[in-house]
């Protein structure tokens, strides 16, 4: 059975910085290409950088700069560091990947970034 937790969210000031963390348990992770989304109250989720299965990665135009996208196979883990951080970047975050026709999402982690 496929499962995805995440963690690491919280509360930031303005300019500070946050380490999100998937792990993925049930044999997918070496196989799959994974992504970062988020949703923000009101929002509809939006797609923040995808990874694929080989480590090429790719960051949305309102982060680029500020987040990267990583993966450790050896810990079935992926990554979104997050610097800069602005009030805009509120959210929860959700890790996602995607096997065949099948969605798999973690139940989120609330990032929250003061003014």
């Amino acid at each position: 059975q496929v499962q995805l937790l995440e963690s690491g969210g919280g509360l930031v000031q303005t300019g500070g910085s946050l380490r999100l963390s998937c792990v993925v348990s049930g044999g997918l992770f070496r196989v799959t290409g994974m992504d970062w989304y988020r949703q923000a109250p009101g929002k509809q989720r939006e797609l923040v950088a995808v990874i694929t299965s080989s480590g090429s990665t790719d960051v949305a135009e309102a982060v680029k700069g500020r987040f990267t996208i990583s993966r450790d196979s050896a810990k079935s883990t992926l990554y979104l560091q997050m610097n800069s951080l602005k009030p805009e970047d509120t959210a929860v975050y959700y890790c996602h990947t995607r096997k065949g026709l099948i969605d798999y999402w973690g139940l989120g982690t609330q990032v929250t970034v003061s003014s």
